[in-house]
């Protein structure tokens, strides 16, 4: 058992948490017992749901998002409000399926296909929700986190006021954690801050600045924070493919990954190596959260996951099948070594190399604990990329790799798991069904339910399980995300071309989420488009219709409802490209954060070679080779070098801030948005 740390400065615990301290190159606070590191971190995620908007950014824009206790995760009120969905679920397949309630077969057939894909994910996910509330954390994690670090090695390099440089010891063996940060072009400013709150986390660690942007500028970056570089010679595997040239150069027991735009809190390695004490853990899964949330497109790309991160996952610890989601993951060197690394064939590279892992045998583990926060995508073109990245994984899974085939060695649990996933996205397909049911109705008279139906009874049996869902998403929210709502009727092309680019066996190019410069969003909102114009001239057929008989129909209200859907969306997509317009005539990013950070020059021809820097001193080896003076000498560096780079970033932020408050049109956020920063989307 390790000794017990005490706090430096009394009032430690009292100070805010702001993202100077998360992102500093060491803890403001000294070492802790486990017991204080757990109650602390406890107070953090409180706290969080507490202090004002203006004393949590970490930087533009980024506010840091917490999420809610875990007590209320299965508070018998939500078991009892996930029974009730289950039996409103229930309730209206049985409505759908009785014979005596079919109409036309036409617009019945694609009510009922539509309907079976929601209502079976929706089954499955109140199973998996229901299944949740087991602690991963148990006597071994505990005794584990309790010997963490080497106390005599603390005490012998002369260390304690320094957490990163702490070693770490798991079962007796002092063990060598690497930390990659993966960068394909992001914001300088971005790239900046994860590296810095990856240096500062607590336990010794190297931190690794995985570079398939091939940018001078994020090498002078790492040098200039103390973190080390690897540049290779091309991009094949993209993401995938950078981490196993990683893992090529970096021999350590155990690596964590996160992108460029999610920043680490301190305590990320602290609570998730001691999960490895179980030499059958492969790896272990933390939420991703946004901090964000400034935008129609960013809050609902955020609280559309807010479910899955917060129920679904810690559910599918019961049944060993929680996946990997590609950030804030931290794996066991020898399992991907077992599978042969990360997997380089999908797009989706986190859920296949999860599914090679169980079939050989490992161990997953998720703990909802936001230990990193990131950013959502901000655009349409953006979150377009993203949805279709994701879905093209899991259309892919479903159709190459069939879960509920004899031939994987997966569980029973596991395998209804990974179907779930690989399903996941035709709910995004059935919005497209649904929306052509009202105009079979206006102009050829087809109707999906036998007209003995009334609309009453129809809306109570529809309410009983659309509105329910809408009770539990306000619940576990805290309350009703209309922008999730609109950009899960809307997204159904992507999705589509996703499902059709596996079918036909058609590749497509790996993009960052959020990278790259902003275009309109017109360019991939084409059928959106041409669907409203479709939606609008059949509204105004149905009105028409409607006044001539003198009688309001349900297929009209249905379809009204379905264009002010999409008008909603065009509206905000209307919006952006005025806002993109106005930034490229000023000559700024039309992003809400900075596009240049520092002052970019041409960049020089690039060496075809790659390229590896390991900032010096390289291990606690090499550290106490260090004189005292050598020692001091190179602190006061390292500290010149970051409170440059510091000075140099606020400086643009300034500017970038002044820019944004003189620049006409631009939108002030609100009460409403700024509380929407403060909520759960993890």
């Amino acid at each position: 058992m390790s000794r017990t740390m005490r706090v430096r400065d009394s009032d430690a615990e009292n100070r805010p948490t702001t993202g100077a301290s998360d992102t500093g190159p060491a803890l403001d606070a000294a070492p802790r017992s486990r017991g204080e590191l757990r109650r602390l971190a406890q107070r953090d995620e409180e706290r969080g749901a507490r202090v004002r908007p203006s004393t949590r950014m970490t930087s533009d824009h980024h506010a840091s998002v917490v999420s809610r206790t875990e007590g209320r995760a299965h508070s018998p009120f939500m078991v009892l409000l996930v029974l009730a969905c289950t039996m409103g679920i229930l309730l209206y397949g049985q409505f759908l399926l009785n014979p005596a309630n079919r109409g036309d077969l036409l617009p019945y057939v694609a009510v009922i296909i539509a309907e079976a894909v929601l209502v079976l994910q929706a089954l499955l996910a109140m199973w998996t929700i229901l299944s949740g509330g087991q602690n991963p954390r148990d006597f071994d994690f505990h005794s584990t986190q309790d010997a963490l670090y080497d106390e005599e090695a603390i005490d012998r390099l002369g260390v304690r006021d320094q957490p990163h440089l702490w070693p770490i010891v798991v079962d007796g063996k002092t063990v060598v954690v690497d930390v990659f940060v993966t960068v394909y072009g992001e914001e300088l400013s971005k790239i900046a801050m994860t590296v810095q709150a990856a240096l500062a986390m607590q336990g010794e660690h190297r931190t690794w600045v995985l570079d398939d942007g091939r940018s001078d500028e994020v090498k002078d970056l790492a040098a200039t924070l103390g973190a080390r570089y690897i540049r290779r010679l091309t991009s094949n595997g993209a993401k995938a493919g950078n981490v196993n040239y990683a893992l090529s150069v970096a021999k350590g027991d155990y690596f964590a990954i996160f992108d460029a735009d999610f920043v680490p809190k301190p305590m990320f390695l602290h609570e998730t190596v001691p999960f490895f004490i179980d030499e059958k853990v492969a790896f272990v899964q933390t939420p991703q959260s946004y901090g964000n949330l400034v935008s129609i497109v960013s809050r609902g790309a955020g609280y559309m996951q807010a479910v899955f991160y917060r129920y679904i996952q810690p559910g599918r610890n019961r049944f060993n099948a929680a996946f990997c989601v590609g950030t804030n993951v931290i794996f066991r060197r020898a399992a991907i070594d077992e599978v042969g690394g990360i997997d380089t064939d999908s797009k989706s590279e986190d859920v296949w190399t999860s599914l090679f892992l169980h079939e050989a045998g490992w161990r997953s583990i998720y703990i909802p604990m936001t230990l990193a926060i990131g950013d959502a995508p901000e655009t349409i073109e953006a979150y377009s990329k993203q949805q279709l990245r994701w879905a093209t994984g899991g259309f892919e899974i479903l159709f190459r790799h069939n879960p509920l085939s004899p031939r994987r060695t997966l569980t029973m649990d596991q395998r209804f798991q990974y179907t779930l996933t690989a399903t996941h996205y035709l709910t995004g397909i059935a919005p497209l069904l649904l929306i052509m049911v009202p105009p079979m109705e206006i102009f050829f008279d087809l109707r999906p339910m036998n007209l003995h139906i009334s609309v009453l009874q129809w809306l109570l049996f529809y309410s009983g399980f659309y509105l329910l869902q809408i009770a539990l998403a306000f619940f576990t929210l805290g309350s009703f995300r209309w922008e999730v709502l609109m950009l899960a009727s809307v997204s159904f092309p992507i999705y589509v071309k996703a499902l059709w680019n596996v079918l036909s066996g058609k590749d497509t190019a790996w993009h960052v989420t959020g990278g790259g410069k902003a275009a309109s969003p017109f360019n991939v909102l084409v059928p959106q488009v041409l669907f409203w114009l479709f939606l609008t001239l059949t509204s105004l057929v149905a009105i028409w219709r409607d006044w001539d008989n003198r009688v309001l129909t349900l297929a009209t209200v249905w379809n009204l409802i379905n264009t002010a859907v999409l008008s909603a969306f065009l509206l905000a997509a209307l919006r952006e490209a005025r806002s993109i317009k106005r930034a490229a005539r000023s000559g700024s990013s039309a992003r809400t954060t900075m596009a240049h950070p520092i002052g970019t020059q041409p960049e020089p021809d690039r060496t075809l070679r790659t390229q590896v820097a390991r900032p010096l001193p390289r291990s606690h080896d090499e550290f106490l080779e260090l004189s005292a003076e050598q020692r001091s000498e190179q602190l006061r560096r390292d500290d010149e070098r970051r409170h440059l780079l510091e000075a140099e970033l606020a400086i643009v932020d300034e500017h970038h801030a002044d820019e944004a408050e003189h620049e006409p049109g631009t939108p002030r956020p609100d009460r409403h948005d700024t509380n929407d920063r403060e909520k759960v989307v993890s």
